[in-house]
């Protein structure tokens, strides 16, 4: 599992904006992100002062959007580390497996869709931090 800081990235969700200023519309289809989306999850009513993930998958990716307000997520290869500020609905995360990440500074009304490759399966967690950077050295 040798996937590195450099593997996230932020993609831009079309955007399609009415023309009479009725607001704006954006669409996530398969050209979007890299893989079949088999759950969709999402976070809301979050008090800022909690953190939200403290884990890494083995082979799910997920794609997070923050619908609304903002929130900042660190991100954590084992060596490296990056803290990125989601707060426009029209950009995603797309984080790979083998990222630890941790989400925290949630403002009011913050909601974080998460859409992910794999249904739930506790097995392809690391919640341990100490065994997830065991598992980089493989």
């Amino acid at each position: 599992m040798k996937t590195k800081i450099d593997d996230i990235t932020i993609i831009d969700i079309p955007k399609i904006v009415d023309p009479k200023g009725r607001g704006k519309l954006s669409v996530v289809e398969k050209n979007i992100i890299p893989f079949s989306i088999k759950r969709v999850y999402y976070l809301y009513d979050v008090p800022s002062d909690s953190y939200r993930g403290g884990h890494a998958h083995k082979k799910l990716l997920q794609f997070m959007i923050p619908l609304s307000g903002s929130f900042e997520v660190l991100l954590d290869d084992g060596v490296n580390k990056k803290k990125i500020m989601l707060n426009k609905p029209d950009k995603g995360l797309l984080i790979p497996q083998g990222i630890w990440r941790e989400m925290d500074n949630f403002s009011s009304g913050a909601i974080c869709m998460v859409l992910a490759s794999e249904h739930y399966d506790e097995s392809d967690y690391f919640r341990d931090y100490e065994e997830f950077k065991k598992s980089k050295l493989n």
